[in-house]
């Protein structure tokens, strides 16, 4: 069916305007499967236990290897299965995510070459639609100081979910890194007006919601009438 993805800095808010999505998709009456990154599956689970754990000191590269090992087992294990079902795949970061935080934020890759990775570890699947909610490194770091969050980010699913405080790993990379982060973000939109779609991470989340949607909406019409 489609495969579309929403990105943005932490804090962007871009996990609630995942879970919105999934539920007006399901509302409707698609069959929709829901994946974040990393995660999905046991493996890439256990690496995003590791990813996240302040106690762990990773240094760039293998920081990278693990985000790759991550998806691409989604990927094979989790949404082509999913896409050659017919259904609507939905997944909270993608590899997008990767070139702005591991290849600019970490400046571990130029942009060819980080390119050419994410395209080998996703098999040449791209989505069909991306929705970056896009927002200050400042607004983040404020949004994201002033919530409580479960351990795992805000899936409901998962028993591990002791509300914590404290930041993660990743968000203990610093004001500069996040600043890097969020203006290679926008330089993607930029560079891919056809699938990334760049919407205002400050606007409320009823307006971003009811904006996802319509794309969404009519992304399926296309589709149906390809």
């Amino acid at each position: 069916m489609i495969f579309v993805t929403i990105e943005g800095i932490d804090g962007a808010g871009k996990s609630t305007q995942a879970r919105r999505l999934v539920s007006r998709l399901e509302d409707e009456g698609h069959d929709v499967e829901f994946f974040r990154e990393p995660g999905g599956t046991r493996l890439s689970e256990r690496i995003r236990t590791i990813l996240l754990d302040s106690d762990f000191a990773i240094d760039p590269l293998p920081e990278l290897l693990l985000f790759s090992a991550a998806r691409a087992q989604l990927v094979e294990e989790c949404i082509r299965p999913a896409l050659a079902d017919g259904k609507v795949v939905v997944c909270d970061r993608f590899y997008d995510s990767t070139t702005a935080y591991q290849g600019v934020g970490r400046g571990i890759a130029d942009p060819d070459w980080i390119s050419s990775l994410n395209a080998r570890v996703a098999g040449g699947l791209r989505p069909d639609r991306t929705w970056l909610l896009s927002l200050s490194a400042e607004e983040a770091l404020q949004r994201r100081a002033q919530r409580s969050k479960p351990l795992f980010d805000d899936l409901p699913v998962l028993p591990e979910q002791a509300l914590r405080t404290e930041p993660d790993r990743m968000e203990q990379s610093g004001q500069a890194f996040y600043d890097r982060v969020a203006k290679a973000f926008d330089e993607l939109a930029t560079a891919e007006p056809d699938r990334v779609v760049r919407l205002d991470g400050a606007l409320s989340e009823d307006d971003l919601a009811d904006t996802i949607w319509r794309g969404a909406r009519d992304l399926l019409a296309e589709r149906a009438g390809a």
